[in-house]
């Protein structure tokens, strides 16, 4: 693997920034994300849950945080580094290595999860060691949560039916994703968020399936008129992200540390993060509409037919599981019936 000097400049600077705390410690991680140092993902995501483990531990672990892919690599790429233990911890989009976390993937759906992002996050952890860890292997799951669901940002074309969506280009990061816009007669653009900007002023893409919490930090409202989501605040599905470690890296240990993780992962934190996603949802549509764009919410009756015509993403997801052997009607079911339960 070779890096740029700018690369090792940048890296080598957010290392002598944490130094202090890093030389006390006993235990040092290296986490790696593909987003930036002042994005929410790492202010309001990735530090607090950092500092909650170095809390917990007493100060015995310390975690430098490597943000924009710092530490070289493409963000497809995360999930490989932390299995090959290129680096000790990432954070990471599952859909940015499609195929790998099928089980996974049924949280993604739409109107699986709609518009609860603290309920989606209690149900993963829930069902995480029955039905999902298998396919986490040379991973250690520190949690998964998702963000609060894909809004659709189109450049130029209000949208209040499925029908206003054919024939647009829309990015997606993920293959629900691509199978969300297939089924509603568009074309998908697969990219890595940060790239979106670009595809935008370019016009390489249409329209784009993101959060709202996106908007500040890639200066959305700039590129994009519209902003349009269900009924309620219902989304055309989400994203799930992970937390994981190298597995060696874990099993070496003490109980005492993989503790302070554990502490800093459960079920309090994950409906914190709900609540924190949901939050920042809110700030990044303000944001929007304060710069004079266009925020459509759907009526029920709109939203009904939008769901109506992405019954087979659902439909593909459970044939394609099926194929591969796992229980996708009994997963599928599980995982509706546990966010319904979080959700109360």
């Amino acid at each position: 693997m070779t890096f740029s000097v700018k690369t090792l400049l940048f890296a080598s600077g957010i290392s002598m920034l944490s130094a202090a705390s890093s030389i006390a410690a006993e235990y040092n991680f290296k986490l790696h994300h593909f987003l930036g140092p002042k994005t929410p993902s790492q202010t309001e995501t990735i530090e607090p849950w950092a500092k909650a483990v170095e809390a917990a531990s007493n100060g015995r672990v310390s975690i430098e945080i490597f943000p924009s892919m710092s530490l070289g690599g493409r963000p497809p790429e995360l999930v490989g580094q932390a299995r090959d233990g290129i680096v000790d911890i990432v954070w990471t989009v599952n859909g940015y290595t499609p195929g790998v976390f099928p089980r996974t993937e049924v949280f993604e759906l739409p109107f699986v999860h709609t518009n609860n992002p603290g309920a989606t996050n209690l149900a993963m952890a829930e069902l995480f060691e029955t039905d999902l860890a298998a396919e986490y292997k040379g991973l250690e799951v520190m949690f998964l949560h998702v963000h609060g669901g894909n809004g659709l940002h189109t450049v130029e074309t209000p949208v209040t039916t499925p029908a206003d969506v054919k024939g647009l280009k829309i990015r997606t990061p993920s293959r629900t994703g691509a199978w969300t816009i297939e089924a509603l007669g568009a074309s998908a653009a697969a990219m890595p968020v940060p790239a979106l900007p670009q595809a935008l002023a370019t016009k390489a893409v249409d329209a784009a399936f993101v959060p709202w919490e996106i908007i500040p930090a890639l200066k959305l409202e700039q590129q994009t008129q519209f902003q349009i989501e269900g009924a309620d605040k219902v989304r055309f599905g989400t994203l799930v992200f992970q937390m994981s470690m190298n597995k060696s890296r874990w099993d070496e240990l003490p109980e005492d540390i993989k503790l302070a993780f554990r502490d800093a992962s459960g079920d309090a934190w994950l409906k914190e993060l709900g609540e924190v996603w949901a939050a920042t949802d809110d700030k990044g549509i303000a944001q929007a509409v304060a710069a004079g764009n266009t925020h459509i919410m759907l009526t029920p009756e709109q939203t009904a037919e939008f769901e109506q015509a992405l019954k087979p993403v659902i439909q593909r997801w459970v044939d394609e599981a099926s194929g591969a052997g796992i229980d996708a009607a009994g997963l599928l079911a599980k995982a509706q019936t546990a966010i319904a339960k979080h959700a109360e």
